[in-house]
Formats: structure tokens, sequence, C-alpha cells
């Protein structure tokens, strides 16, 4: 699968904000290419890099700066049905 020169342009635009050090381009990439396939949510275990507060709150700032729409991060168990107890 190719990547788009949208998603790499949207990538940078993540590295240029400071959400992640390009050490970890991969990671914004991946937000990225979920964003402009126009995903409705990231599910991830990634709790350093995508799923806080502070960032998802950047990554979405830079979406909406860069005309995209907002999209949820969440972690798995956000989005996995539970057995309740009842």
């Amino acid at each position: 699968m190719e990547t788009s020169d949208e998603a790499l342009v949207l990538r940078d635009a993540y590295l240029a904000a400071g959400i992640v050090g390009a050490r970890w381009s991969s990671v914004a990439l991946h937000v990225a290419l979920a964003t402009v396939a126009w995903a409705d949510a990231i599910a991830s275990w990634n709790f350093r890099h995508i799923v806080r507060l502070d960032r998802i709150r950047l990554y979405n700032a830079v979406n909406l700066t860069e005309g995209y729409g907002l999209i949820a991060i969440l972690s798995p168990r956000e989005v996995t049905p539970y057995e309740s107890d009842d």
C-alpha cells in the first residue's frame, strides 16, 4: 500500500507543531492516514504518543487548521463491548 502525499503533508504538519518528535514520525503518520481517510476514530494502546488528551487536542487543532475534521482518539477499552454484571 502506498502512502499518499496528502498524508505525508499532514504528518509533517503534526511534526512541525511539535505533537511528537521526528523519531516518532510513524506515529504521526498513523494519525495522518486515519485523518485523510476521514476515519471516525482511532483506537490505540499508545498512551504515550496518541491516546493523551493534550496530544489529541493538538492533533485535532492541526486537523482543523489543515482543513480536516476532528478525529476521535480512544483506547481499545473504550470501543470494545463488555459484559455487564447485571
